[in-house]
């Protein structure tokens, strides 16, 4: 059952800002709200008063500038999947975002509620830390950059200060040689486990790869360990399975009701070689 809050209904960033940081810690931001009410109507949480950013003007905008991708905060799953634009520049999120939860939480649920509200079985943060995403967070006056992979700090945690408020997350679309595929295993609407993949090909051989695991643990992180048996590796089968065997084997995983933690790491490593193979087969077509 709901207890009583207030909503705010602020027109601009600066007011939200001032508003977030009067009320302190009795104070959430209010998007979507497909998570954040939930948790309220469980009883895991309460905030008496909610800053409902919807109604500042352009945090729904999804914008491509001949060089970024921008989605407004306020962008739904729903509108990412269906963009003219994201489909043409970033066809993967599309994707990915065409995944989510269910068709009710996809036509509410925000891009930046989901970054946000930071829950352990994501598949947009994964794939937000594989593409190397810059979060954008404003406050009265000033805006900062967050790289993706620094952007979570644990179960439900962000480096969002309390008083700023997430306004568009911006990506890079893939240039030739490059190609991204996110692979995902799910028994219920949330992920068992995820993995993101994205390759980067020259002449034959891998220049870099990005690889970020999802759902297994208390954030989406980077396998440093397999992307870096990724430089140099040549293209083919052999060096994508040991890539994939590197990320099951040195993955941080934690036992839950999803399944046990030995059993994570043979659904990443399934997951890995499906990712690299994928990515690496987009990225020869795009070279093409």
């Amino acid at each position: 059952m709901l207890r009583p809050f207030e909503i705010h209904e602020p027109t601009s960033i600066a007011e939200a800002s001032r508003l977030l940081a009067d009320h302190g810690e009795d104070a959430a931001v209010y998007a979507g709200g497909t998570e954040l009410i939930l948790v309220m109507k469980e009883g895991l949480a309460h905030f008496r008063h909610l800053v409902d950013i919807k109604t500042i003007p352009g945090l729904e905008t999804i914008a491509y500038d001949g060089a970024v991708l921008r989605l407004g905060a306020l962008a739904t799953h729903r509108a990412i999947e269906r963009s003219a634009v994201v489909g043409r520049h970033a066809p993967l999120l599309a994707s990915v975002a065409s995944q989510v939860a269910n068709p009710r939480v996809r036509n509410v649920g925000t891009l930046g509620g989901n970054l946000c509200f930071a829950e352990p079985h994501s598949d947009l943060g994964t794939l937000c830390v594989a593409w190397d995403a810059v979060i954008v967070l404003a406050r009265d006056g000033e805006e900062r950059s967050v790289p993706a992979d620094r952007f979570f700090t644990g179960v439900l945690e962000t480096v969002r200060e309390p008083d700023e408020v997430l306004v568009r997350v911006e990506l890079r679309p893939f240039g030739p040689g490059t190609g991204g595929a996110y692979q995902r295993f799910a028994m219920h609407e949330r992920p068992t486990a995820g993995v993101a993949a994205v390759v980067a090909t020259r002449g034959g051989v891998i220049q870099h790869g990005r690889i970020a695991i999802g759902s297994v643990g208390p954030m989406p992180v980077r396998a440093s360990e397999a992307e870096a048996m990724l430089a140099g590796a040549p293209l083919r089968d052999e060096a994508l399975r040991e890539a994939a065997k590197a990320v099951g084997r040195h993955a941080e995983v934690m036992d839950d009701l999803y399944g046990s933690a030995a059993y994570k790491r043979h659904v990443l490593t399934v997951l890995a070689a499906r990712a690299l193979r994928e990515a690496v087969a987009c990225a020869r077509e795009e070279d093409a």
